[in-house]
């Protein structure tokens, strides 16, 4: 492989302008495929198959009137209830939005309510008759039973008489009238008692506030929630938040904002410009810095156009291009930073131009290539989840990363031919000019070996270090995973308003209701419906943490009854995720005529179940990721003891990770620092994510360092000094990487999504703890304590491993005893590269 991108390298080097025209051509076709194929991302996560899904499938088919999405619009009085005035702007502006395209129509609340009062009053009166009816049976049934009495009392031989007889037999008859219209109120009342039942039960399912101060409109569409165009939703948004009622707040859920984050803001500029102003301090010139720049912004724009450019004709999350970008830019910069740190010192050292920028493509090019490919293969990992949406994350996540490596050894190459020497600073110049000119005499030199560490530093270092860690991980024992609600939203936004006033108004669990339904054994009947829903509703409403239960509807061949369920809390909250798992508990639930089946729908229903699948796939995946990490590293070190230090220091990391999250987004640690206006449950696929990018990250950082190490000792240093050879020269690039990385990362957590930001706050501590804690202090700690034993391998592995060249030293070896005119370019390259060996330690 070092060969061939040595060759690489050079081939770019020797058609510089025609390399960098391909790129920019390619970033043409990726921004032309985006602009006429590109469709809309959406921001509802799903996963087919779940119970909420079959359910929803369920209430599509039997209930298609009701299978599009809707949203909630919320009016809010600002002084006292809604006036006469207020309400019918209200109805005529829910009118002119029911009337747009793309909306199937609207749910006027003051219309519902005036319906369900007019219910209300014809069952109170209904009632009435029927209580009157009664009265008035009750009082002829005692008139009766008056006259009875009386002609029982008569003498045996009067009670004979035909006189008698006959008013007995009247008697009778009246009797058996009284049965039948007892019987006929019992038929009349039932429906009566059963829809008094339901009334009871729907109490608390309003869309006018009982102050009258606050009023929910719905808005329904022709598709569901995630399939419904951006032109739509902005059209929807645009004549509700145009319109102006006078006294009347108009907020929008997030099913009626069009929520796509904006992929690059001043949060992501700013990372950018300390990833800058870090490349400069690195390389100490400005021209120098601008190449890993220009590097990773065309490679993010190849990538993420191509990718978005498959949206048309896939489901893609509105993060799935964010978190390209993410990655390009911060792996793109790396990347293109670590050939470029190697050709300065080469140019420094006097070797010429061509040379240089091919031997840099073949040794840290070659490190490049390995360590992308090991968050390539970390990343298409993801597809083993079997969940849909992630595994496309990751797909695009892996493409971009893969541009962002093919960049660095083709488009660096040829940008840095352009350039010439003026990638080195005026020192530096001066330096080469002094290494150019005749060879002088090489005398035998031997290179100083550093001291290693004392042992006390590295068992004080390790025990601390491991402390720190574990103690920030300490949270992530009762991380919740949930997908976030109108409350994580940005507190000035219509979304986080219309949240807020709706749980003040209707209490929190109006943000989520569930829809649960009933499938009975058999058809039912007409009359045998209104009996059964409120049966159904009784023992729903029973349930703890139920606050209402109203009717939804009844299917078309009567086996399944549709109900909506007020849950106490709000969607994310504990108690509605228990009240989910109750709901389901009641099958087999016992109905007036014999039993049904009972499934649970809704958004909070939805990402219950979405977390539940990502937490059980997560351990399969974290057990994928630390096999391969093992696998990839034996492989490399050809060591098993280097392997399992740095699996454990990835885990480690990992972990304080999941700690930091758990303590920023779930119990809310300086939330107003990081944007947090509600903690609630952390991003139910953002452990899943953060293990993918962290383990191909952290296994980057491992190979930069301890290939240098490894190296050192392979050169006969003593295992401990080679450590520290190995620490020093890695270092000062390693740390400059990170610093890139974190401050990328950093500058999403300034994002209006709370997705955005949790995604963005996660990958940048954790990189900053992988990094600076585990790879530069307790790896070295850790390698110096083990000495020789670090490099021990079993001899049947001696025999099978390949020998892999991660750093392409054989190359440089090659190159640096081939005779003149021997290697693959020019015939004083040997010398060059025998300048560049002497003097890599100044």
């Amino acid at each position: 492989m070092a060969r061939l991108l040595h060759r690489l390298g050079r081939a770019c080097a020797g058609r510089p302008r025609a390399v960098v025209l391909t790129w920019l051509l390619l970033l043409a076709l990726g921004v032309t495929g985006f602009l006429t194929l590109g469709g809309t991302l959406s921001s509802q996560v799903s996963i087919p198959g779940t119970p909420t899904a079959r359910v929803a499938d369920q209430l599509a088919a039997e209930f298609p009137d009701a299978s599009g999405g809707s949203g909630t619009v919320v009016f809010h009085a600002t002084e006292g209830a809604l006036t006469d005035a207020q309400r019918a702007e209200i109805t005529a502006l829910l009118a002119r939005v029911g009337a747009l395209d793309g909306v199937r129509g609207t749910v006027d609340p003051f219309a519902t309510t005036a319906q369900r009062d007019q219910q209300a009053a014809q069952l109170a009166a209904g009632q009435e008759q029927v209580d009157a009816a009664r009265a008035q049976l009750e009082a002829g049934q005692q008139q009766l039973d008056a006259g009875r009495e009386q002609l029982e009392a008569l003498p045996a031989a009067a009670q004979q008489t035909a006189a008698v007889q006959a008013q007995l037999a009247a008697l009778q008859e009246q009797q058996t009238r009284l049965d039948a219209g007892r019987a006929e109120l019992q038929a009349q009342a039932a429906p009566l008692d059963a829809g008094q039942t339901l009334l009871r039960a729907a109490e608390g399912v309003r869309q006018v506030s009982t102050d009258g101060r606050t009023a929910l409109g719905v808005v329904q569409f022709d598709e569901p929630v995630q399939e419904v165009p951006v032109e739509v939703k902005e059209a929807v948004a645009e004549e509700l938040q145009g319109a102006t009622v006078a006294g009347v707040e108009v907020e929008l859920s997030n099913e009626l904002v069009q929520t796509t984050p904006e992929v690059f803001g001043p949060g992501e500029a700013l990372g950018l410009l300390v990833a800058a102003v870090t490349l400069v301090v690195v390389l100490r010139t400005l021209v120098g810095a601008v190449v890993p720049l220009a590097s990773a912004l065309v490679g993010v724009g190849v990538g993420v156009t191509v990718a978005l450019s498959l949206s048309g004709v896939v489901d893609m999350l509105s993060i799935t291009p964010v978190l390209g970008v993410m990655l390009g830019l911060a792996v793109g910069i790396d990347y293109s930073l670590f050939i470029i740190n190697r050709h300065r010192r080469q140019l420094t050292d006097g070797m010429p131009l061509p040379d240089s920028i091919a031997l840099a493509t073949g040794t840290s090019g070659n490190a490049v290539v390995f360590a992308g490919l090991t968050v390539v293969i970390a990343l298409s990992a993801l597809n083993v989840t079997g969940i849909g949406f992630l595994g496309l994350m990751g797909t695009v996540g892996a493409f971009c990363v893969l541009v962002a490596v093919v960049m660095a050894v083709t488009f660096t190459p040829a940008v840095l031919a352009l350039l010439g020497v003026r990638v080195l600073n005026r020192h530096e110049k001066g330096r080469r000019e002094e290494r150019s000119g005749p060879e002088p005499e090489l005398r035998a030199e031997p290179v100083p070996t550093p001291a290693p560490m004392r042992t006390a530093r590295a068992v004080l270092t390790l025990v601390v270090g491991v402390a720190v860690l574990a103690t920030i991980a300490v949270p992530a024992l009762s991380m919740r995973l949930g997908l976030p609600d109108g409350s994580a939203e940005a507190t000035d936004t219509t979304q986080y308003q219309a949240f807020e006033l709706t749980a003040r108004a209707f209490g929190a669990g109006a943000n989520g209701p569930l829809l649960v339904v009933a499938e009975v054994g058999r058809p039912l009947g007409e009359a045998e419906r209104l009996p059964e829903q409120a049966g159904v509703v009784e023992r729903l409403a029973a349930v703890p943490d139920v606050v209402a239960v109203a009717p939804v509807g009844v299917s078309t061949d009567g086996r399944l009854l549709a109900f909506q369920v007020l849950p106490r809390g709000g969607p994310t909250s504990e108690s509605t995720e228990q009240l989910v798992r109750d709901l389901r508990d009641l099958t087999p639930l016992a109905t007036p005529t014999g039993t049904a089946t009972v499934g649970v729908a809704g958004s909070a229903s939805g990402n219950i179940d979405v977390s539940e699948q990502l937490a059980d796939a997560l351990p399969g995946y974290l057990a994928l990721v630390v096999g391969l990490s093992v696998l990839i590293l034996v492989l490399v070190f050809r060591s098993v003891l280097v392997p399992l230090t740095a699996t454990l220091g990835f885990v480690l990391s990992l972990f304080a990770t999941f700690g930091a999250i758990t303590a920023v987004f779930q119990w809310g640690w300086l939330g107003a620092v990081f944007g947090i206006s509600t903690p609630g449950p952390v991003l139910s696929f953002l452990p899943t994510i953060v293990i993918g990018i962290l383990f191909g990250l952290a296994m980057d950082y491992q190979l930069f360092l301890v290939s240098g190490m490894r190296e050192a000792y392979a050169h006969g240093a003593p295992a401990r000094a080679a450590v520290t050879a190995g620490l020093r020269a890695g270092r000062r690039v390693v740390v400059a990487a990170a610093i890139i990385m974190v401050s990328v990362f950093a500058g999403f957590i300034a994002s209006d999504s709370v997705i955005i930001r949790s995604v963005g706050f996660g990958l940048a501590f954790g990189v900053l703890v992988d990094a600076f804690v585990v790879r530069l202090l307790l790896i070295p700690a850790v390698m110096h304590l083990l000495g020789r034993a670090a490099w021990w391998l079993p001899a049947p592995l001696t025999r099978i491993l390949p020998d892999v060249d991660v750093e392409g030293a054989s190359l440089e070896r090659d190159l640096a005893t081939a005779p003149a005119g021997a290697g693959p370019g020019d015939p004083e390259h040997a010398r060059h590269v025998r300048h560049r060996a002497r003097h890599r330690q100044d």
